[in-house]
């Protein structure tokens, strides 16, 4: 995919793509609330990460999707309202197929529904959540967009969360799951995604991968310079985190449930993946690997799959993509999915087990808790990013809280929040919504950034990196002062 400015793939999505070749159609489901895919698409922020590319004007959705017949083969496809019948169905382009067999149709379809939540569970969702929203309704906001696999889901969870262990960690209410000093800095999100999908167009292209031999140096991430007190909290905190990693009494639980803190000094304990042996991947050496003086340096890939990052050492992944200690959590879930320690299918079939749109909150919550003990077993994966991957599966009684949601209950709801009092003010505020806590405090939350910003779905591509709390600060600064001009006048 053309990329003229050198691998921001939200940043031109008027760019030259192949002519179309193949185009389905995705019949929508009849519904009390019309199907908006502009609402559906540009509600959360995961649509801002590459590949995906939304166009403002042209009102679609454009993004690699893989094939079913043979997973190695992505295909550029384009998700709009359909000219002829754009109430009832979407049009699906797919450029660069000739034809496709009716098991690769369905693929792209269903990746489709995915992203989208077209399943019938996820239209009941939506018409529950609605009758008890008017705001919402009257929106168009129901669905929270995600990605077309859940493994993309679960990689993009981790380039969310950028971490830092500022205090103790804290027991909390079942329904929230918070994140103590968990700080997203969005503009390197935004790039770390476009670095694995210019590296999966790069390990694509590359003919001779398995010949190379890592020579890529470890790299450690920058660290901020600390006052002499700020350096006696962090030795008192690594001295908690490390007696609390020995002595397993000493563990916090979160509904019977070991919640696992998201510190490198945990993932330190876990072996590098180029020293393990036994194991049915070997580590490529890639460091000689590079398309600055290939006519592919414009282009875009789609986001790798976990064979692709499976064989990969993770200082190279760490350096090639600026993933600093995600590289090893990354390379850690893609190798237990290839040696199958880690099974995707089931994750999703238990999820289907209880479906989370309808059944009473006692029953959501068992099947919530069996996800979140199973995902806590994966390497790296903390409370934060396993509410984020919950709620991508369809999970919408739970709220992953971090830092933006205290400044949000402060500056909107006046509320005097901090780490031990925002699960009671969350509650308080949006538990009349349950099982849909989340989605009426992300309906509230996205109609802020668009009073701020102006309306995200039609904020050039361009800006994404400007999608940032000090902006944000910024942009109410300015209407203040403009709104007191006015005044004064």
């Amino acid at each position: 995919m053309p990329n003229p400015n050198g691998g921001d793939p939200s940043a031109h999505p008027h760019a030259d793509v192949p002519r179309v070749e193949l185009e389905l159609e995705l019949p929508l489901r009849a519904a009390a609330a019309p199907f908006d895919l502009a609402a559906a698409v540009c509600s959360h922020g995961l649509f801002m990460m590459a590949p995906n590319r939304w166009d403002p004007a042209a009102r679609a959705l454009v993004r690699p999707l893989r094939l079913a017949s043979d997973r190695s083969v992505s295909l550029l496809t384009r998700v709009s309202a359909h000219p002829a019948r754009p109430d009832s169905a979407l049009l699906v382009s797919v450029h660069g197929a000739g034809a496709l067999s009716p098991l690769d149709r369905d693929a792209i379809l269903e990746q489709v529904r995915r992203m989208l939540r077209l399943s019938e569970e996820d239209e009941r969702a939506v018409e529950e959540f609605q009758a008890m929203h008017a705001a919402a309704r009257e929106a168009g906001f129901g669905r929270i967009f995600r990605s077309p696999t859940l493994f993309e889901d679960m990689v993009k969870c981790i380039l969310l969360c950028n971490c830092q262990l500022s205090r103790p960690a804290f027991p909390f209410h079942s329904s929230i799951s918070y994140a103590a000093g968990c700080s997203c800095r969005w503009s390197r999100s935004l790039s770390m995604a476009s670095a694995l999908c210019e590296l999966q167009l790069e390990l694509k292209h590359s003919s001779s991968v398995e010949n190379f031999q890592l020579r890529t140096p470890p790299i450690r991430e920058l660290k901020r310079k600390r006052s002499k007190k700020q350096s006696v909290c962090v030795k008192l905190e690594t001295r908690f985190v490390e007696d609390m990693l020995e002595d397993p009494t000493l563990a916090i639980y979160t509904s019977n449930d070991v919640t696992h803190l998201e510190t490198d000094e945990k993932l330190s304990s876990v072996p590098s993946v180029a020293s393990e042996t036994g194991s049915t991947c070997e580590s490529l050496d890639l460091s000689e690997f590079s398309l600055r003086n290939s006519p592919l340096k414009d282009c875009i890939g789609d986001f790798p799959w976990p064979e692709e990052l499976a064989s990969l050492d993770e200082d190279f992944l760490a350096k090639h993509c600026s993933l600093g200690y995600r590289a090893r959590r990354i390379v850690m879930l893609a190798r237990s999915i290839v040696d199958r320690n880690v099974c995707l299918q089931k994750l999703e079939e238990i999820c289907k087990m209880s479906s989370p749109a309808t059944e009473v909150v006692s029953t959501i919550q068992g099947t919530y808790e069996r996800l979140n003990k199973e995902l806590s077993a994966i390497s790296g994966f903390g409370p934060f990013t396993r509410a984020n991957v919950l709620m991508c599966m369809g999970y919408f009684h739970t709220i992953p809280a971090d830092s933006e949601t205290i400044r949000h209950l402060k500056q909107i709801h006046k509320r005097a929040s901090n780490m031990s009092s925002v699960h009671e003010e969350l509650d308080e505020l949006y538990g009349k919504y349950a099982p849909f806590q989340f989605l009426a405090y992300w309906f509230e939350l996205w109609c802020f950034y668009d009073k701020q910003f102006g309306r995200i779905r039609d904020m050039d591509p361009s800006n994404y990196r400007l999608f940032t709390a000090s902006n944000l600060k910024k942009a109410i600064s300015l209407k203040k002062n403009l709104k007191k001009a006015i005044h004064d006048s």
